[in-house]
């Protein structure tokens, strides 16, 4: 008898996990292509230790990163979007809800609710990318207009943190509005005398760019973050020439005046909550 197939025989078959499933503790800079580990990078909140990338991170990381520990009260999470066009494309919007769904556990690319910010007040608006790109539709849009009105009620500053491809296209004329119906909000705000501070994060394209993203008293943006309405190629086909160096940057923006200041994630919170202390005042 083969010894080896014995062996073999005797063992048992333990299932390998998939690629998914097995543990990372390595990851590539997409800036420098430095390998480090995980757990730096983690705490370093996902900021290269090596360039000073700013890496993307979800909800749950900008709530622990701007929020003071235990005070993020979260509103309006029952709010749902509905499909009265019954669109579809390579699949129905219904569908693409439910997938967002299972990939982040919400049922909209907006996160909203009242924290403390080193001790100070404010209603915190946080676009998800992962839910359909940070698309903007009605129920993204309703959630930044009660965030505004409980700020007026509670006579609280208003941040909003975007990461966005812009409006929602299986929503067609629903979504567009909302870029009218958030202005409008912010007009209100700013008329009670309120401070509105926008901060702009990798990326912030299309109609939310082109509304209540550039509206800020004070418009932040991390390094980096891509910053624009539409795409690089679409705008060097329209206007037939090349596009400066670092176009669309936030440090292109920066330069031009469109943008307040570029501000590194890990001095984010003290900076937000020292202008909400001077906005207010």
């Amino acid at each position: 008898m083969n010894l080896l197939n014995l062996f073999s025989r005797n063992q048992t078959a333990k299932p390998q996990p998939t690629k998914s499933e097995a543990p990372s503790h390595w990851i590539k800079c997409k800036s420098c292509q430095s390998l480090m580990y995980y757990k730096e990078v983690e705490n370093q909140n996902y900021v290269c230790p090596k360039c000073g990338y700013h890496l993307r991170i979800g909800v749950k990381e900008r709530i622990a990163l701007l929020a003071d520990k235990e005070s993020f009260v979260e509103y309006d999470a029952q709010l749902k979007p509905v499909d009265p066009l019954k669109f579809v494309d390579k699949q129905s919007y219904s569908k693409r809800i439910e997938d967002g769904l299972a990939k982040t556990g919400r049922t909209s690319s907006v996160v909203s609710g009242e924290c403390q910010i080193n001790g100070e007040a404010a209603q915190l608006v946080i676009f998800d990318f992962a839910f359909m790109g940070g698309s903007l539709g009605s129920v993204e849009g309703e959630k930044i207009v009660r965030a505004v009105n409980r700020a007026i009620e509670k006579r609280q500053g208003l941040i909003i943190i975007s990461a966005s491809g812009g409006a929602r296209m299986q929503e067609s004329t629903f979504s567009l509005m909302q870029m009218s119906k958030t202005s409008a909000a912010l007009a209100k705000l700013s008329n009670h005398k309120l401070p509105y501070i926008s901060v702009l994060t990798d990326p912030t394209m299309g109609g939310v760019s082109a509304s209540f993203a550039t509206l800020g008293d004070i418009i932040i943006a991390e390094p980096g973050a891509l910053i624009g309405f539409a795409g690089q190629r679409v705008i060097k086909q329209t206007i037939g020439s090349d596009l400066p160096e670092g176009f669309q940057s936030a440090e292109f923006l920066l330069e031009k005046g469109s943008i307040d200041m570029v501000v590194n994630r890990n001095e984010l919170k003290s900076t937000l909550s020292d202008l909400l202390k001077l906005l207010k005042a």
